[in-house]
């Protein structure tokens, strides 16, 4: 552990360094068991590893640390080594010094959609965000990602106090079970009512909810979300959604509270603070110890969320402590940045896509009906062939910071992906649907022109094979993620729409 205050020497005198969180905890008596972050370092004098990335291209890893002592991780550091290649985020490390690291989540009560059950890993690029002005990246989870260490050192267990907070995308959720991050099963099976304690993000109403139509911070005990002493809806718990959130819970024996706010500006509210809820298995509580993020305890893997850091404390934090923490978040200065590279694209524009694969340089991407393929098209082709691969680019339906491609001749019809598969869908007005036609242009993997990722799953690319159109990932389960010629397949030269 690292003391509030640290004394560094700046030419011969000394200095005292600003606390983070962690060290914001220690001087609270409830000092941080677990501090997990991919954007900066959660105490003041930590230099250590913040988390490790592995690339696409021949499977090695490196280690990104933090630029300075208790700063913003080395961004510039995963650019370099993912450089032309795509890359994974495998572990997360844990800076409280008990090794409490998040890896990838085993199969449980319900099986991932990785080799052998496992989740998938998180894309190193999917959340680009900036502190104080410098890049970092945080853990963009897709639906079938999680991360888990399975017997956490010092963590809570049975009815014993803690605390914990996260900061978390406030646009980036769905109602699926469970984006979760704390206290969760060692087995990664359902246990029982009252065997987790975890920060839930979302918009679910399956069990508990707020006000509004969500997303809410609420309490994943198991086998229930509390956003309140009762079951069902609770008025006290108001929809969050601003860009940067940030979401405090903490439980006690017979107590627990949620706050949460903006991560970018003021402080905490509290939604709920009393006595836990009066239902079977909830007091006392049973907690066993894990640590999950993204998922839930029984693994059951369906949500969707983006974490930028977190801590797990033992003891119940005070409400003074949880504020001078949200004043350190906010004095971060989290901001969005660019998602998009390369060559490029303009709203209102319309364009063509040329592969560039060798071999294929003829061939664009078109539609036939509502598959996605490519077409060898040139100026003498029809009208209609030129159309069908025409497309016109709109700000991106489900993240402005992005583009969706709307199709020349069948107006009101989009490019989204379905089950990995690209399609031309029309726009049925959902957040799914929306979300599932946002795709990020950036500089090509090849170098020539730009690779199109998924926004919604930033580990799939726009991709052909044998012709056909895929959001493939590199080296993924699939038939069409297959490593050969991967970074050729999924660059794409833009060019003016052949229908413009």
């Amino acid at each position: 552990m690292f003391s509030r205050r640290n004394l560094v020497a700046l030419g011969g005198l000394v200095a005292t360094a600003a606390a983070n969180p962690c060290d914001i905890y220690a001087d609270g008596d409830t000092p941080c068991v677990a501090a997990h972050s991919t954007v900066r370092a959660l105490y003041s004098a930590y230099s250590g590893e913040l988390y490790q990335v592995k690339r696409g291209s021949d499977n090695t890893t490196t280690t990104i640390s933090p630029l300075t002592a208790g700063g913003v991780a080395d961004a510039a550091a995963q650019d370099t080594f993912c450089a032309n290649t795509t890359c994974l985020i495998s572990i997360i490390y844990d800076q409280s010094g008990n090794d409490n690291h998040l890896t990838q989540a085993p199969p449980g009560g319900f099986d991932g959609p990785d080799e052998d059950g496992y989740d998938n890993l998180a894309s190193a690029i999917g959340a680009p965000v900036t502190l104080n002005g410098q890049k970092a990246y945080g853990v963009f989870v897709s639906p079938g990602t999680g991360y888990r260490i399975d017997s956490g050192k010092d963590v809570a267990t049975g009815n014993e106090p803690e605390g914990m907070y996260a900061v978390l995308d406030g646009t980036h959720y769905n109602d699926a079970c469970c984006f979760d991050y704390g206290n969760a099963e060692t087995s990664n099976t359902d246990t029982g009512a009252g065997h987790m304690e975890a920060i839930y993000y979302g918009n679910s109403t399956s069990w508990g909810y707020g006000a509004g139509d969500g997303p809410w911070i609420m309490v994943d005990m198991e086998n229930n979300l509390f956003s309140g002493a009762d079951e069902g809806y609770n008025s006290g718990d108001p929809t969050l959604s601003y860009r940067f959130v940030t979401a405090a819970v903490k439980g006690g024996e017979d107590e627990w509270a949620i706050h949460g706010g903006n991560a970018a500006s003021g402080s905490l509210s509290t939604y709920y603070s009393g006595v836990r809820p009066d239902y079977t298995g909830y007091n006392p509580m049973s907690k066993e110890g894990s640590i999950i993020l993204g998922i839930g305890g029984d693994n059951s893997n369906g949500a969707q969320g983006t974490f930028y850091e977190g801590v797990m404390t033992t003891g119940y934090p005070t409400d003074d402590t949880e504020a001078s923490v949200q004043e350190n978040i906010v004095a971060a200065k989290y901001a969005i940045t660019s998602l998009t590279s390369g060559p490029a694209l303009t709203a209102g524009d319309t364009i063509s896509l040329r592969v560039t694969t060798p071999g294929y340089t003829t061939r664009y991407i078109a539609h036939t009906g509502t598959t996605m393929n490519t077409q060898v098209v040139s100026s003498s082709s029809s009208t209609t062939l030129q159309e069908e691969a025409s497309w016109k680019v709109v700000t991106g339906l489900g993240n402005s910071g992005c583009f969706s491609f709307e199709s020349v001749d069948t107006p009101g019809s989009y490019i989204r992906h379905d089950n990995f598969v690209l399609y031309l869908n029309a726009d049925d007005g959902t957040k799914l649907f929306s979300e599932d036609a946002t795709f990020c242009p950036l500089e090509a993997l090849n170098g020539e022109g730009n690779t199109i990722r998924s926004w919604s799953y930033p580990t799939r690319f726009f991709r052909h094979f044998d012709d056909v159109m895929y959001a493939a990932s590199n080296g993924g389960l699939q038939v069409f993620d297959a490593t050969a010629s991967f970074n050729n397949d999924v660059s794409f030269e833009i060019t003016t729409g052949f229908a413009s």
